[in-house]
């Protein structure tokens, strides 16, 4: 008798420990949970996986869009957020900006417009599938956080469009001296389309027109939720220019937005990519070495005319007839804002 009990307690031991291994096993074979579901839980503090896209990405989630013509500090700037405890910024996405465009041509062809209507594709519709799209590769291409962001340069050509399908975004509008992004640009041969990388004249030309086009989109927005920096005063004094931009992204004070090189790398610190890691100063703390590489290196007859090539640099605050500038003397970003315009900018749902 008392060896059947024994043999019936040691089965049920044995059946215990084989149903724990079991169980243990199980819960190593799960897949980890994604970007996306650990952001849901961390933003929304549910573990709910029936709830929907639309449940989770909300259109007034406040997401922080960095952009501006490229070489202008922009992955610097992403870098710097990266640090903050509270933010997600992350490497360029490629697609976002592609995304805009092919929105914004599609706005723009009438007789594509009025066979999109027909069909029932609305503006509504398209905008709901845009935002929903792009939410998704914001929240899915890094770790979770508080407040995600998105560097992608061009994508603030699109700016006002932004604005209208997030209304809780913020803006932040990296500017910088066009002749010492230019010079970046040909010097380390970064391609942009349509851009002739053997022209300083005609680099030159464009780039005002492009950051003519996001600046504007910027003021018409209002500063409430468009915060242009320019990357001269960004280097020369990162701790004013830091605790005025997180002030403006409802942010609290996070020191190691001055440090982020020490955060490369390192779990829940900055993200660099390969790319961003060959070409780019952000390995290095802060510091002002770019600011005046570019003197002497553009031709004569162009610096000559630049007031007539480049009239952005002007209207930046940046002495087009000086070489260099002295970058600690600022200059008004003329003219002011134009809040009247900002309540009507909210409706306009394409950029120009």
């Amino acid at each position: 008798m008392r060896s059947t009990r024994s043999n019936l307690l040691l089965g049920c031991v044995l059946l215990c420990s084989v149903s724990l291994l079991y169980l243990g096993m199980s819960g190593v074979d799960c897949p980890p949970k994604s970007h996306r579901r650990r952001w849901m839980e961390l933003t929304l503090g549910s573990g709910n996986q029936s709830l929907s896209l639309t449940d989770h990405f909300p259109e007034d989630t406040p997401i922080i869009f960095i952009g501006g013509f490229p070489r202008s500090g922009t992955t610097l700037m992403r870098v710097m957020l990266d640090a903050h405890n509270a933010v997600r910024c992350g490497e360029e996405t490629r697609v976002i900006p592609r995304l805009l465009t092919m929105r914004a041509t599609w706005s723009r062809s009438v007789k594509e417009r009025i066979r999109l209507d027909e069909a029932g594709v609305t503006d509504h519709v398209l905008d709901s599938a845009v935002r929903a799209f792009l939410l998704e590769v914001i929240v899915g291409h890094g770790e979770p956080a508080p407040r995600l962001c998105n560097k992608d340069p061009f994508a603030l050509k699109s700016l006002s469009y932004l604005a209208h399908i997030f209304p809780k975004a913020k803006f932040v509008l990296m500017l910088r001296d066009g002749r010492a992004t230019v010079h970046s640009m040909i010097s380390r041969k970064v391609t942009i389309s349509g851009f002739d990388l053997t022209s300083y004249r005609d680099c030159l030309t464009k780039w005002s027109s492009a950051v003519e086009t996001m600046f504007s989109q910027c003021q018409a927005v209002g500063y409430a939720r468009c915060q242009p920096i320019r990357y001269e005063q960004l280097v020369l004094h990162p701790e004013e220019e830091m605790r005025k931009l997180l002030h403006f992204l409802d942010l609290q004070w996070d020191p190691s937005v001055l440090h982020h090189e020490e955060l490369i790398g390192k779990a829940g610190g900055v993200s660099l990519s390969k790319v961003e890691r060959s070409t780019d100063q952000v390995m290095k703390p802060v510091n002002t070495e770019a600011l005046s590489k570019w003197v002497g290196q553009i031709p004569p007859d162009v610096v000559n005319d630049m007031a007539e090539i480049a009239p952005m640099l002007a209207r930046l605050g940046y002495n087009p007839h000086a070489n260099p500038p002295d970058y600690t003397k600022t200059e008004p970003l003329a003219p002011e804002f134009n809040y009247s315009h900002k309540e009507k900018s909210a409706d306009v749902p394409h950029p120009s």
